[in-house]
């Protein structure tokens, strides 16, 4: 296995460089940095962040790893952990894994390096392996929106898959006989699950797949948009659609209302979420509560537990979704 020390040879630079390139330090210049980082990469060189991490204990911070601070989802998630560490005279470092497993470990691996050693980490994109070789090695580290087996007590998730069950009953409940189904084109669990109960819910009450009923984009207002678009272009039927999340939803809505569809006298429509944005769309979005204030703020209990005898570890929770009644549903005419 290759060391620091391996890497500064091979480099032509001093150790204390490679760990200034390691660190993201601004005082390294362009050509060194690019030199250092082809070393690493022929010499497949790892860091020990862990090590490092668990090397000086240090509870002061709380990291936190997100897909993208730009989504008022993760926003919201921050903003409870923050609370939570504000609350104990602690700070937050944040790191974004834009759904890519080699952003997620480098957010990870860089919040150790920092000495967070309570972590609370969103990651779609990294293996179950992987996250429990981090789990073994870092005592604080608490994974949220996904349940790892055999660490089930560190992890904090939510049913997706009961939520979009709950949201196409509701519709087939209302008389709609043609539910589509607008869905993430991210290879993550969510999507996986999610879409699992909406089928479930149709084979529940012995509906058809309706063929071109199930379309992906990506999961915000514009790929709920194009998604849209696609499933018009292929149906003359639909009457309601469940959507991946609520900005999928609203880029929906906004298609309909340039085809003059009204939502919800001749369209109906649910999201996944309840995001802010539910409450502003015209018409107020229906949709399903993913409680992510709640379980944010419990992960970061957990995770200063986990580390710091003197706070109680919270009691187990098992959070639910739960359905959203507003204005973007009606009966089938």
């Amino acid at each position: 296995m290759s060391t620091i020390h391996d890497v500064a040879k091979l480099a032509k630079v001093s150790v204390a460089t490679v760990s200034r390139v390691l660190n993201n330090h601004p005082s390294v210049s362009k050509k060194t940095r690019l030199s250092v980082q082809n070393a690493i990469s022929q010499l497949s060189y790892q860091p020990n962040a862990n090590a490092q991490a668990l090397a000086v204990q240090n509870t002061d911070t709380i990291g936190v790893v997100v897909t993208d601070v730009t989504d008022s989802f993760f926003a919201i998630l921050v903003k409870a952990v923050d609370k939570v560490a504000e609350s104990h005279n602690k700070t937050i470092l944040i790191g974004i894994g834009y759904h890519h497993a080699e952003k997620e470990r480098e957010a990870i691996n860089t919040l150790l390096r920092k000495r967070c050693t309570c972590l609370v980490v969103h990651s779609k994109a990294l293996s179950d392996e992987e996250l429990k070789d981090y789990l073994n090695k870092v005592k604080g580290m608490v994974v949220i929106n996904r349940v790892i087996k055999g660490y089930e007590n560190r992890c904090v998730s939510l049913d997706n898959q009961k939520g979009t069950y709950i949201a196409t009953e509701m519709l087939i409940q209302c008389g709609h006989k043609n539910i589509a189904y607008i869905g993430s084109n991210h290879a993550i669990f969510d999507e996986v699950e999610r879409q699992t109960g909406y089928l479930e819910a149709l084979k529940t009450h012995n509906y058809p797949i309706v063929k071109h009923a199930i379309v992906h984009n990506s999961p915000d207002f514009e790929g709920g948009e194009q998604a849209m678009i696609d499933l018009l272009s292929y149906n003359k039927d639909l009457t309601a659609v469940v959507a991946y999340n609520d900005s999928m939803a609203a880029g929906a809505i906004s298609v309909l209302n340039e085809n003059n569809i009204n939502v919800p006298s001749q369209f109906s429509i649910i999201g996944f979420d309840d995001m802010p944005i539910a409450r502003y769309l015209i018409p107020k979005l229906t949709t399903i509560r993913y409680p992510i204030d709640l379980m944010a703020t419990y992960a970061a209990n957990l995770a200063l537990s986990l580390v710091d005898e003197s706070i109680a570890t919270p009691s187990a929770i098992q959070f639910n979704p739960t359905l959203v009644r507003r204005f973007s549903v009606e009966a089938a005419n």
